[in-house]
């Protein structure tokens, strides 16, 4: 008989606030290094190399080392959609100030979960795509249609290449900020690549939240129809 696999000890890496917020910061897919990590958790660099060893050898984080740089990010996938998961049944965080009343409004409204878009930007280019045809929705699961397989390839998606990936295809992630399903799997990380490419978002505004060009409001409207604010 199968033994129950023990999550105490996943648990008791997400227990500790220092070590949460840091795995949080890193949702937006980019490697950090311990300092950006340590001031975003707002610990000591001392503290957080404690810390991070602890998720390094939990297997939640990985770390690659470049010259006199150390880099952590989420092992894979599996790690980000946990988190955003937990997310979605926290509590929300109390909000002190103006400037995290703005950071909070900017996440809401668009940002990256690991590797693909969600927010409001997010969960309206999925149900464009459902509305359009290009996916269909059965038990829960997200489909694409032949329509979809058109549509994606037009728009510089290699469907091939995406079908090579050690990961799953596609696949619904509840939104933790709209409590409705975006787009995850390879087909939603190749959708923010691809929107990402054309100059459609800014990723650089801030740790997760993506700012849409007014390239990407045209794009979005002339490819989607759907107006961004």
């Amino acid at each position: 008989m199968p033994s129950t696999p023990d999550i105490s000890h996943v648990a008791g890496l997400l227990s500790d606030p220092s070590r949460s917020a840091m795995l949080i910061s890193l949702l937006d897919g980019r490697p950090q290094t311990a300092t950006e990590l340590a001031q975003r958790a707002k610990i000591t660099p001392q503290t957080a190399s404690l810390h991070l060893s602890k998720l390094v050898s939990g297997h939640l984080i990985s770390k690659e080392v470049q010259g006199k740089y150390h880099y952590f990010r989420l092992t894979d996938p599996n790690v980000a959609h946990a988190i955003e998961s937990l997310i979605e049944i926290s509590p929300p965080s109390e909000i002190y100030s103006l400037r995290e009343a703005d950071e909070d409004n900017a996440l809401r409204k668009a940002r990256t979960c690991y590797d693909h878009l969600a927010g409001r930007l997010g969960i309206n280019l999925a149900e464009s795509i459902v509305r359009k045809g290009y996916i269909d929705i059965s038990n829960e699961n997200y489909r694409v249609t032949d329509d979809g397989k058109k549509f994606f390839g037009d728009f510089g998606i290699d469907f091939v290449k995406l079908k090579r990936r050690r990961r799953k295809f596609i696949h619904p992630c509840l939104d933790w900020s709209e409590r409705t399903p975006h787009i995850g799997g390879a087909l939603g990380a190749a959708l923010l690549d691809r929107i990402t490419e054309l100059g459609w978002i800014d990723k650089k505004a801030s740790q997760r939240a993506v700012r849409v060009t007014e390239l990407g409001k045209e794009g979005f409207h002339n490819h989607f129809e759907f107006s961004v604010d």
